[in-house]
């Protein structure tokens, strides 16, 4: 069977996929990687359109009907995330008067940064236009993803706020330690028979765990997908992103989706959701 799987070009996904990619992972199944950035992935689900693919925990709201999300693959900010970058410091009670460039309504940073301030002025862009735009002077604030989380500084930019910080310390009530910013998952159609739902679990788990156990290799593979930044930072924004809570994200993971978009349900923003799970 052709399974047409669906993933961002980023180092973070492309280090996950690396073992399928180089057919490392012995499965009867075919796949067929088809690459987009994440606000074309979030939209085509709402369709419906492929059988296994990455969408932003956000954009889970308006399709867990459709999907199930895997505890395998899942993209979290264990206390850093999405930033909101400026030219010049701002204060962050006067945040409110300025336009804030974002990457797309359906995405995670989105969701977060209308919890952290819900009147905020919102203008989307392609999410690498963003730190360019701010630089110029096209726009006052850019909410960045992606490795602009990183590079930023190194080009006079000002961070802000941290949205991955602050989710923690707004959810430290709710967790030992508070949980981590969900930004992405991975999910298969629920229409699929159930035997192939778990093989591609069962896959894509074995996937992250040979990119983990093969470090060198798997970068290697990455780097094709860094859009130019060097192999240190590259390295550095894979381990963020891919990790122990991306192999399993086990009770913890859970829990901060589900509070995430229960938020997001009670400000009005995403409609409520029920979230299935599916286990490799």
């Amino acid at each position: 069977m052709l399974i047409r799987l669906g993933h961002s070009p980023d180092a973070d996904d492309a280090f996950m996929f690396w073992a399928l990619a180089e057919g490392r992972v012995e499965t009867p199944l075919q796949f067929e990687h088809v690459l987009r950035d994440i606000q074309t992935l979030n939209e085509w689900s709402r369709e419906g359109r492929l059988e296994f693919t990455a969408m932003s925990v956000h954009n889970l709201a308006y399709v867990a009907d459709r999907y199930k999300v895997l505890m395998q693959g899942g993209s979290f900010g264990d206390g850093y995330g999405p930033m909101l970058v400026a030219r010049e410091p701002i204060p962050l009670e006067d945040l409110r008067r300025y336009p804030i460039a974002v990457p797309g309504r359906l995405t995670s940073a989105y969701l977060a940064l209308k919890l952290f301030l819900p009147e905020a002025q919102t203008i989307e862009m392609p999410f690498d236009t963003i730190m360019p735009a701010v630089l110029k002077g096209e726009v006052p604030i850019g909410l960045l993803i992606h490795e602009g989380q990183l590079t930023h500084r190194a080009v006079g930019l000002h961070t802000l706020l941290d949205l991955g910080a602050w989710w923690r310390e707004e959810t430290r009530n709710l967790w030992e330690g508070g949980l981590p910013l969900p930004l992405g998952i991975n999910a298969v159609r629920s229409d699929l028979p159930d035997a192939i739902q778990h093989e591609i679990a069962r896959v894509f788990r074995e996937s992250i765990r040979l990119g983990l156990e093969n470090r060198e290799r798997a970068m290697a593979y990455a780097m094709r997908f860094g859009r130019g930044i060097d192999p240190a930072t590259a390295d550095r924004f894979v381990r963020m992103y891919v990790n122990d809570l991306t192999l399993d994200m086990g009770a913890r993971g859970r829990r901060a989706i589900e509070v995430f978009l229960r938020r997001g349900a009670e400000a009005g923003i995403v409609p409520p959701a029920t979230v299935q799970w599916l286990e490799a």
